[in-house]
């Protein structure tokens, strides 16, 4: 179908080195933009070497100028923005550190705020129309037991992207996001692995679709949501959690 096609497009992927973001990216390549990639390491061998890779750390308060003006001239067309970059710092509450809290209030919403006014702002000033894609996560929709800084930051992209829907769509520009469930990366791995024999055996009987997602499975929304079949889309959340979030309780 033409209307889910991105030949002629381009867009930077923040946190694209692995896992969702990486799946995203690789999606977005084989539906035929051209793909920026971005991680905080050198380019990792998986990366495709017809494709761009910009290395920052967003942590860093200039790191958005920097790495969207290295997108820009790596792909002066870029018109497709996704912010995936994010990560989890969080201990009990009561066991919570301002530096803790800080990280991932800087990683999470902040430098993805800063990378959005900055891709905007380039695509205003050239009147160019564009799509913008957050990876918030079901745990801004629903609360989870020792994630409080994170929860808050995935709370608060659910209501940026709407936010920006509105900021941005006088210029042409549609801003939706997806909020992942339990998926398996490299950064839950090692949390999956070490409760398989409990809580993750609850977590299976309570998503309806009977498994853990993979980042492929979020790939799809994500090309959905960029392309031209969601032209009419905007300030939209994709839930992709396998049914996790439908059900109160779960199988017995």
């Amino acid at each position: 179908m033409k209307t889910f096609s991105l030949t002629g497009h381009a867009a930077l992927v923040t946190g694209s080195s692995q896992g969702i973001g990486f799946a995203a990216a690789s999606a977005l390549r084989e539906a035929g933009a051209k793909v920026v990639f971005h991680g905080l390491q050198a380019r990792p061998e998986n990366i495709p070497s017809d494709s761009s890779y910009v290395s920052h750390d967003l942590m860093q308060p200039d790191a958005p100028a920097r790495l969207v003006a290295e997108a820009f001239k790596a792909q002066p067309n870029l018109d497709t923005l996704v912010c995936n970059a994010g990560s989890f710092f969080d201990t009990p509450f009561l066991e919570m550190t301002r530096e803790r809290w800080d990280k991932t209030l800087q990683l999470n919403l902040s430098a993805t705020y800063f990378v959005v006014q900055e891709f905007a702002r380039r695509l205003v000033a050239a009147k160019r129309a564009g799509s913008i894609c957050i990876t918030t996560s079901t745990n801004g929709l629903q609360a989870e037991a020792d994630s409080t800084a994170y929860d808050t930051s995935k709370g608060a992209l659910v209501m940026l992207i709407r936010s920006l829907a509105v900021s941005l769509g006088d210029h042409g520009i549609r801003v939706n996001g997806i909020a992942p469930g339990l998926i398996k990366t490299p950064l839950t791995s090692v949390w999956i692995e070490t409760r398989a024999d409990d809580l993750l055996a609850h977590y299976k009987k309570k998503i309806l679709l009977g498994r853990i997602g993979a980042p492929e499975d979020c790939a799809g929304a994500v090309v959905f949501l960029c392309s031209p079949a969601a032209s009419y889309v905007t300030g939209e959340i994709l839930t992709i959690d396998g049914g996790l979030t439908v059900q109160q309780i779960g199988k017995m």
